[in-house]
């Protein structure tokens, strides 16, 4: 992997090292919103395109942000369900900030894209038609150059194309915002890429974008390496990943004769409260030495067996990202649902049984059972290493892996359940979190679990003899040290 650097006129950049490189990020915060006029400079309107979580996050945040210096206006779809929601947080079409969604491109120097993946593909002719040469197309999330280049298309030549993706889920990122009145530099890292720069002022535009969000700092990509991370990320342990790794260990632990509600606390609340807790302040190996010898001896076994399993799937899940054919199952998905609607898994007896131990929940009591410990972690890892391998930042690794998990997504799932998030989450990550989970579950159960089960020999360590030494620790103490001093607040 090579330096990552870009130029900014606006901004102060500065580096950090992480492992054997060195990365350029800028640091957020309210301080700097002044600055935003001439982040924007020839930019008289940002066309906010959809207002599902991140598009209403977004666009309320751009709008206070810039506090009236560039007017920010919501464009939807007619006959959209969501007018009213965007009426009630303050657009209106009498002040010209809600609008018919392609009107609103064609008069917009800036558009974020943030209608669906499966809808950007659908309408990205038509899309492409109302920009005007000469503005820049913002996106949140690289699918749409995935599906261009699995088509052999590209974006129009006469257009800025650049990206800024936050790190979290939309309510994330209007909630640690929010925070952010109270808490300078509350919010949600975000990575930024610059595709195309056709005026000369996408990656100052870029990074304007990222701070009026509130990104406690802001990391560069590629468009393409932000997909391919992302997309596999959530499939693997964002979502798919521990969706598979908590049914695995509830059904485990009931077959070693726990109660339903023992057997939630020590699989899923264990997960999404204190083993996120700790990694998030303390990092992976922050884990491990919280237990004691016993359970340090737990810990390594279980992290062998499952490192192993998070390694092949994020590989299998990266090929089928890469290949273009997880993106192509997301827009054929997308024309079933007529007749196929997703179904929600929350029925399920575990679901219900969580429902309850989360109304009856007293936090000191949840366990920080090293079995789940080591599972978790070593499933994480196993991204972690998979994402190496295939030449990626490690800023943007121990986001993709590590810091969106336990800083956005695992608070989430502790207060609303990892089944509401698998129900609640974009389609896209909905849909892979479906496909995959599955294979975490049984991967764990047919292979990991029975290699520590068998008495007749003992667990290979091998995986975790590099694990106190792995380059991820220090990455993530530096990325730690721009973690904002809040932890997300869940409404």
């Amino acid at each position: 992997m090579q330096d990552l650097d870009f130029q900014t006129t606006v901004f102060e950049k500065e580096y950090i090292t992480l492992g054997d490189r060195r990365e350029a990020i800028v640091r957020g915060g309210r301080h700097l919103l002044d600055r935003l006029p001439a982040a924007f400079e020839g930019v008289n309107q940002i066309g906010v395109i959809g207002w599902g979580p991140q598009g209403s996050a977004q666009a309320q945040n751009l709008r206070d942000s810039l506090g009236g210096a560039v007017r920010v206006t919501v464009g939807l779809r007619d006959g959209s369900g969501s007018v009213e929601r965007a009426r009630a947080a303050g657009f209106s079409e009498a002040a010209g900030t809600l609008g018919e969604m392609y009107q609103v491109i064609a008069d917009s120097d800036l558009v974020i894209l943030l209608i669906a993946d499966a809808a950007q593909a659908e309408l990205h002719e038509s899309i492409f038609a109302a920009l005007r040469p000469g503005t820049t197309l913002g996106l949140s999330h690289g699918f749409l150059l995935g599906f261009l280049s699995d088509q052999g298309k590209a974006f129009p030549s006469e257009v800025d194309v650049i990206a800024v993706c936050p790190k979290g889920m939309g309510k994330s990122v209007r909630a640690l915002y929010e925070q952010g009145r109270e808490v300078n530099g509350a919010g949600i890292n975000a990575s930024f890429a610059v595709h195309q720069d056709v005026t000369g002022h996408a990656t100052d535009r870029a990074l304007g974008w990222s701070v009026a969000l509130g990104a406690p700092f802001t990391f560069q990509t590629t468009l393409r390496s932000e997909y391919l991370s992302d997309l596999s990320g959530e499939r693997a342990v964002l979502l798919g990943g521990v969706h598979g790794i908590v049914e695995s260990l509830y059904r485990r632990f009931r077959d070693q004769d726990m109660t339903p509600d023992d057997a939630f606390r020590h699989s899923v609340e264990s997960i999404t409260g204190p083993i996120s807790r700790i990694i998030s302040k303390d990092g992976l190996d922050g884990v491990y030495h919280r237990l004691d010898s016993q359970g340090r001896e737990v810990f390594a076994e279980a992290y062998s067996a499952a490192h192993p399993v998070g390694l092949e799937l994020t590989q299998e899940i990266y090929d089928e990202v890469a290949s273009g054919n997880e993106i192509r199952s997301v827009v054929m998905a997308g024309k079933r649902f007529d007749r196929f609607p997703m179904g929600k898994i929350d029925q399920a007896d575990m679901w219900q049984v969580g429902q309850k131990v989360r109304a009856d929940r007293v936090e000191a009591d949840i366990p920080l059972d090293p079995f789940t410990a080591g599972v978790f972690c070593g499933v994480m890892m196993g991204q972690v290493d998979a994402l190496i391998e295939r030449g990626h930042p490690y800023s943007e690794i121990a986001n993709e892996s590590v810091i969106e998990a336990v800083d956005s997504l695992n608070p989430y799932m502790h207060a609303r359940g990892v089944a509401y998030m698998v129900d609640n989450c974009s389609t896209t990550a909905r849909l892979g979190s479906r496909k995959w989970a599955p294979r975490f579950d049984y991967l764990l159960t047919q292979q990991a679990y029975p290699a520590i089960d068998n008495e007749q020999q003992t667990v290979d360590l091998t995986p975790f003899n590099g694990f106190e030494k792995h380059v991820i620790h220090p990455v993530l103490r530096i990325c730690a040290e721009l973690r904002p001093s809040v932890d997300i607040f869940v409404e």
